[in-house]
């Protein structure tokens, strides 16, 4: 099936740009995990969190900053060794978000940064609630670049007329967010905004290690990149770019006393964002 084999491809394109990853790609500001414990109603500190699809660890530190118990869990061999080279005091376990290897109720809350459209929410939607305790959450946040600025919408334009095929945006989270009420659980959704002050160099660094463009040959990437760069310089003479975000944060909270359907229904296919 096409449409599955370029979901794989695009999937496994991270561990080659992971150094790209995590030079590149944006963390998070602290009015994150300040919005997350207060849509869960309770603090970070002590609890039992899995940040799946972890990456490279961006925010699985972050977590670890703010006293969770936290594990990381990747899929990806190549992401995984960039994990633990930035990381070495923070556990990491191999594992996806449809297959956890963690016991029955075992921890508070389950995140996902900038990866739950990696997962297939028929799967990673009830595995999370086999893990997770009463009273628990399920956390999913992408930061999305703010298109209300002309230049980011000048970008999608470009990156759209040249790769029509792979470039996706992030289109599909309300999609995304939707497979949690279904499935009993308490939904709270907010949208923050925040920028960083970056170079050209630093924004293509980051574009490299966007799917629709890691699962380009080489070949076909560096025409890509070097009409980026020109197209950037040309709005940014100076090098230095505002780079506008728009971080979209859904909690879902399970029950004290939860009632969830083993299967509930789901897509098979959503729109998967960068």
């Amino acid at each position: 099936m096409t449409e599955e084999r370029d979901y794989r491809e695009a999937a496994r394109s991270f561990g080659a740009v992971a150094d790209e990853y995590e030079r590149g790609r944006p963390g998070y500001p602290d009015e994150l995990f300040d919005a997350l414990e207060r849509l869960w109603g309770r603090g970070l500190g002590g609890a039992r969190v899995l940040d799946v699809g972890a990456g490279t660890g961006i925010a699985t530190r972050l977590l670890a900053g703010r006293g969770a118990e936290v594990v990381g869990v990747e899929p990806s061999a190549g992401m995984a060794a960039r994990f633990l080279a930035s990381s070495p005091t923070v556990p990491l376990v191999r594992g996806t978000g449809d297959d956890l290897p963690f016991h029955d109720r075992s921890v508070d809350l389950v995140t996902y940064a900038q990866a739950f459209h990696w997962t297939r929410p028929e799967r990673s939607v009830p595995e999370a609630l086999r893990v997770l305790r009463p009273g628990g959450a399920i956390a999913v946040w992408w930061n999305v670049h703010d298109d209300g600025v002309p230049w980011v919408r000048a970008r999608d334009r470009r990156m759209t007329a040249v790769l029509p095929d792979r470039y996706h945006g992030y289109r599909g989270i309300d999609g995304h967010v939707g497979h949690f009420a279904p499935a009993g659980l308490a939904v709270e959704r907010t949208v923050l905004h925040w920028e960083r002050r970056v170079t050209v160099d630093h924004v293509l660094t980051d574009l490299t290690s966007r799917s629709y463009v890691a699962s380009l040959s080489p070949e076909e990437r560096a025409p890509v990149l070097a009409a980026e760069r020109e197209a950037m310089l040309a709005e940014f003479p100076d090098g230095i770019v505002v780079d506008p975000f728009k971080l979209d944060l859904t909690v879902a909270v399970v029950p004290e006393h939860p009632e969830h359907p083993e299967h509930p229904e789901h897509p098979q296919h959503p729109e998967q964002p960068q």
